[in-house]
């Protein structure tokens, strides 16, 4: 299966188009804290521009009535002047300050989504690719900010200049204003549908869009595995099917674009039309002057160009209704549950899983009643096959997932009566995998310590990960990068950089998840001494296939099926665990030391 294969939860994202997007929209905006007396000033200076640009047809059509060269005095002249200037320097600022407003509001926005996603549970990134939710961050919110930026700060300034202009054509002449307002229920009824159109296809071209981000980012972060399988023809085959889906979005957006712009301009060119020659008719009829007429056509024109720019607004309108709903699936799902206001006993206590339950999906139990004891300051080991529920366990203890029934306890007090802060805040984990973030080495050891970490602390807990040497003998020393991944250093470098941090941490609780398991035997041992200080003193819990990292554990507990089939020491499970003793037998080759 292909990286592009994995993406499986189309579906989902092919929310059913919600017809209150537009209120969903209002509340979702108004909900980033918007500065009134900001927009409140940009709105008055919009006004102003508006009015100001419509002055100037109407002194316009004065002075043709009534054009005489002596009119032309310097008065005149400086008055046109300052309301040109008034309209450049009102429609400078109001645009500056609407799209203050905009950005501002984009960027509530995208923190309101950010901070959600980082406390949203581990279920909901199970069924969803990381590329496709970064798109909804990203992209989805682009198209908010280039509504409110570009096509609402010019839809609110021609929705003044048209009131204003309607006004002052009922003044000039009610009989062609008529003429003009039959024409908006045309324009209107050709939009509507139009624009209900756009919205289909934009919520598809969103998706496309994330599907492409997402297979891209995959693949890109996964380069060395696609050349390792020589899958470059397959991955060029998967990602150009979502390019040319896109493109097909793309064009259908296109299409319609290309009947509704030139349509809306075909509607605008009729009614000019028909209105010079009506007021044509009424200007040699004498019932209507040639300055007005001159004045009317001006006013037209600035009702035209506007109107004209509607028909773009509603299309990006209805595009971002698409984009809000697919924000909508992210800031309506739960967040984790938290206790924040209790207490968490003792520094050090026992550990307990009593009947616990869970299953990642619902039809496939994972864990089956287990119940165990964790002693405090002990070393506890889970052994059994792949697939038996061990890693689950840990993911429990982390509160990643919550169990269907059963509970955890802590010391006597279940742990989801915890603050979550708090309680992870009592856990060290150190994986196989000893993931890093894109960095320098100094940035992941102390990665998730809140307080200021010094100088001395930073490199003793290094020296106790047995990491501090080969870090010295870099030539930037723990400002070195590590790259995507810890790419730049090898596996137990990585290794012994998360050991540091878990020491970093000063964690009660410890996991060991295969901590030595694709190590070389020269990287296991310092790996492995730098476990031995980082297990002293604390309740450690190990996942580990091979068993001769166990042999010497305190408890063992053997894991078949979902089920806790045996628990006791080494030589006990040899005598009374047939399976234990099988593993026992096939791992050590049937050597009687062990």
């Amino acid at each position: 299966m292909s990286i592009h294969d994995e993406y499986t939860n189309k579906r989902d994202l092919e929310k059913p188009i919600n017809k209150t997007g537009l209120r969903y929209l209002g509340n979702l905006l108004f909900s980033t804290e918007v500065p009134k007396l900001i927009l409140g000033i940009a709105l008055i200076l919009s006004i102003i521009s508006s009015l100001s640009g419509l002055i100037v047809p109407i002194v316009t059509g004065n002075m043709i009535d009534q054009f005489r060269l002596e009119l032309l005095n310097a008065t005149l002249i400086i008055q046109l002047v300052f309301i040109f200037i008034l309209q450049a320097v009102s429609s400078g600022f109001s645009y500056y300050l609407l799209a203050y407003v905009g950005n501002r509001m984009v960027n509530q926005l995208r923190k309101q989504l950010w901070e959600k996603m980082l406390y949203l549970p581990m279920r909901f990134f199970d069924r969803y690719r990381s590329g496709d939710l970064m798109s909804r961050v990203a992209n989805d919110t682009n198209e908010i900010k280039s509504l409110i930026t570009d096509h609402l700060i010019n839809f609110i300034s021609n929705l003044i200049t048209i009131i204003g202009a309607l006004v002052m054509l009922f003044y000039l002449d009610w009989q062609m204003t008529l003429i003009i307002m039959l024409v908006l229920p045309i324009s209107l009824a050709v939009m509507m549908p139009m624009g209900d159109k756009m919205y289909t296809i934009s919520v598809r071209l969103q998706e496309h869009l994330a599907a492409l981000s997402s297979t891209l980012s995959q693949v890109i972060g996964e380069m060395r595995l696609v050349k390792a399988s020589n899958s470059e023809r397959k991955e060029l085959k998967n990602g150009a099917a979502n390019m040319d889906d896109l493109y097909q979005s793309e064009m259908k957006e296109a299409r319609i674009n290309a009947v509704l712009m030139p349509l809306m301009t075909l509607i605008m060119i009729v009614l000019l039309v028909v209105i010079i020659g009506y007021g044509g008719v009424r200007v040699s009829s004498g019932a209507l002057s040639a300055g007005k007429l001159v004045s009317y056509i001006l006013l037209l024109f600035q009702i035209m160009i506007p109107f004209e720019q509607f028909g773009s607004f509603f299309s990006n309108l209805k595009k971002v209704m698409g984009s809000t709903e697919r924000l909508r699936l992210i800031l309506e799902q739960p967040l984790e549950t938290d206790n924040k206001n209790s207490v968490i006993p003792d520094k050090h206590n026992i550990l307990e899983f009593r009947e616990v339950c869970f299953g990642y999906e619902k039809d496939k139990q994972i864990l089956l009643n287990a119940t165990f004891t964790i002693p405090d300051r002990k070393v506890t080991a889970f052994v059994g096959p792949s697939g038996s529920g061990k890693t689950t366990i840990f993911s429990l203890i982390e509160k990643f997932y919550e169990p269907e029934t059963g509970n955890i306890y802590w010391g006597g007090a279940a742990i989801d009566s915890f603050a979550l802060h708090d309680w992870r805040k009592k856990i060290g984990y150190v994986s196989q995998e000893s993931p890093l973030i894109a960095g320098t080495i100094r940035d992941n050891i102390i990665y998730g310590r809140e307080d200021e970490v010094s100088e001395l602390e930073l490199i003793n807990v290094a020296r106790l990960a047995y990491a501090h040497d080969f870090i010295d003998a870099l030539p930037r020393k723990y400002d070195t990068e590590v790259g995507e991944r810890g790419i730049q250093l090898s596996g137990g470098q990585r290794q012994r950089i998360a050991i540091a941090r878990a020491l970093l941490r000063l964690p009660d609780i410890l996991l060991l998840d295969e901590a030595t398991a694709s190590l070389d035997s020269e990287s296991e041992h310092e790996v492995q001494k730098a476990l031995h200080y980082l297990m002293q003193d604390r309740t450690t819990i190990v996942i580990a296939h091979r068993l001769s990292t166990v042999v010497h554990a305190d408890q063992i507990i053997v894991f078949e099926y979902g089920q806790v089939t045996g628990v006791g020491r080494h030589e006990e499970l040899l005598q009374a665990h047939p399976s234990y003793a099988a593993w026992a037998y096939k791992q050590f080759q049937g050597i009687k030391s062990y």
